[in-house]
C-alpha cells in the first residue's frame, strides 16, 4: 500500500507509482511504457502530496478508453486506499470551424443567412498524425489503419556483387568481353572499333528478421510482424527469412508467404506456441545461430532484430551470440520500440550486452519509424 502524501525519497516515489501502474495493468487496462513514463513525469510536476492530482494525472495518461475508467478507479482505491473528490475540470465546448468563401467582408446580415452562405468546413488528414503515433497508444480502429499503411511499405534489402557479370556501356572501364567484341567485329569487316567490356552484376542481399513475440512486446509484436509479412510478400522466395523469438525460435517464413496479411498473421501466431509468453533472447539467438544463422542463412545477410531487449536469461550468452552473428552477417539492425521514450537509455542487461554488436539502433514504435527502417535496410 502506498500513500500519495508520503515524504519518502524520489526513487521510492517512482517505484510506488510504477507499482500502481502494474496494478492498473493487472485489471485489464492496456498501459504502454510511454504512458507510464508520462504518468511518472506528470506526478513529478504536480507533486504527490495531493491525492486528487495523482488521480487525474493517472486518469489523463494511463486511461485511453472510457470503458477502462471503472477499472482504473478500482485500482486507485485498492492501491491508495481512497478516492479523492472527483471534481471534473471544465471542458471547453468543441467549435466547428467554417471557411467562408463567398461572403462580403463588410456586409451586415442575418446570422442564419451567413451560415447558409457558401461555406466549407476546414478538413485535414489524420494519417500524418497516425504515422507518428505509438502503436501502444492506438485504438483498435487506428491500429487497423496503421496495419494498412504498413502493408503498403516496400522493404528492399541492400545489393551485393554477384559472380555473374553484365555488359557494361561501350567506352567504360571493365573486363574485356572477347565474345561480344568479335561478334561486333564481323559487322565491320573484322575491324574492332570499340571493344566490349563487362562489369560485376548485383543481386539483393538476403534479409533475415527476428521478431520478439514475448509478453513485453505485446503492444508492438503484431505491428512488427506486419512489416515482416510486407517484406516476404514483396520479394521472391528465399530472399527473406522470418523467425519468431520467445522462449524458443520458430521459423514462420512459410506462414507469412500468403498475400493476405490477416491470414498470414493468423497462421504465424498459430505456428508459434509461445506467442506473448516469456523471452530468452540469448538462448534463442544461440539456437538460431546453430541451426540457421552461421550455417548459411545469416552469412552476408542483413539481419534485423525487432525486440525491446528484455531477456530473462544470462546477458553474457546474448552478447556472445550477437558477436558470433556479427562476424558472419553483413549488417545487424536492432529495432527497439522503447527507444522512442524520452530519456531512454539501453540499461536493460540484454540490450546493453547486444548493443556493441549492432550496426544500426532504430525505433520501431510507429508507422513512421518502420518507414525509416525500410530505408535503412535498403542502403
Amino acid at each position: 500500500m502506498c500513500d500519495p502524501g508520503s515524504s519518502e525519497g524520489l526513487s521510492a516515489e517512482v517505484v510506488g507509482l510504477l507499482g500502481f501502474v502494474e496494478v492498473v495493468r493487472g485489471l485489464g487496462v492496456g498501459v504502454s511504457a510511454d504512458s507510464a513514463l508520462t504518468f511518472v513525469q506528470a506526478v513529478g510536476e504536480i507533486g504527490v502530496e495531493e491525492g486528487s492530482g495523482v488521480y487525474w494525472a493517472g486518469r489523463a495518461t494511463l486511461v485511453r478508453r472510457v470503458e477502462d475508467v471503472p477499472a482504473y478507479d478500482r485500482a486507485f482505491l485498492g492501491f491508495f486506499g481512497d478516492l479523492p473528490v472527483l471534481d471534473l475540470p471544465h471542458v471547453a465546448r468543441p467549435v466547428e470551424l467554417l471557411l467562408d468563401v463567398g461572403g462580403d467582408d463588410g456586409a451586415d446580415g442575418d446570422d442564419d443567412a451567413a451560415v447558409a452562405g457558401d461555406t466549407r468546413p476546414v478538413r485535414w488528414s489524420d494519417r500524418e498524425v497516425l504515422r507518428h503515433r505509438d502503436f501502444a497508444d492506438c485504438t483498435p480502429e487506428e491500429l487497423d489503419e496503421a496495419h494498412r499503411l504498413i502493408a503498403d511499405l516496400r522493404v528492399h534489402a541492400a545489393l551485393r556483387r554477384s559472380r555473374r557479370r553484365r555488359p557494361a556501356r561501350p567506352g567504360s572501364r571493365g573486363r574485356p568481353d572477347l565474345r561480344r567484341t568479335l561478334r561486333s567485329a564481323t559487322r565491320t569487316g573484322g575491324e574492332v572499333l570499340r571493344p566490349a567490356v563487362t562489369r560485376p552484376g548485383e543481386r539483393p542481399r538476403r534479409l533475415v528478421l527476428l521478431v520478439d513475440v514475448s509478453g513485453s512486446m505485446a503492444p508492438y509484436s503484431r505491428a512488427l510482424a506486419r512489416i515482416a509479412h510486407a517484406a516476404v510478400a514483396a520479394r521472391r522466395h528465399g530472399q527473406v527469412e522470418v523467425f519468431a523469438v520467445g522462449t524458443r525460435v520458430t521459423r514462420i517464413t512459410r506462414e507469412l508467404s500468403t498475400h493476405d496479411p490477416d491470414e498470414a498473421l493468423t497462421r504465424a501466431s498459430g505456428a508459434v506456441d509461445d506467442w506473448s509468453g516469456g523471452t530468452r533472447l540469448g538462448h534463442g539467438l544461440r539456437n538460431f545461430n546453430d541451426r540457421w544463422g552461421t550455417a548459411g542463412i545469416g552469412r552476408g545477410a542483413v539481419v534485423v532484430i525487432l525486440s525491446d531487449g528484455w531477456d530473462r536469461g544470462d546477458p553474457t550468452v546474448l552478447g556472445e551470440e550477437m558477436a558470433r552473428l556479427h562476424r558472419v552477417a553483413h549488417r545487424i539492425v536492432w529495432v527497439n520500440p522503447l527507444k522512442a521514450l524520452p530519456g531512454y537509455a539501453p540499461l536493460a542487461q540484454g540490450m546493453a550486452a547486444a548493443l556493441p554488436h549492432v550496426d544500426d539502433f532504430l525505433e520501431g514504435h510507429s508507422v513512421a519509424s518502420l518507414q525509416d527502417l525500410a530505408k535503412v535496410v535498403g542502403t
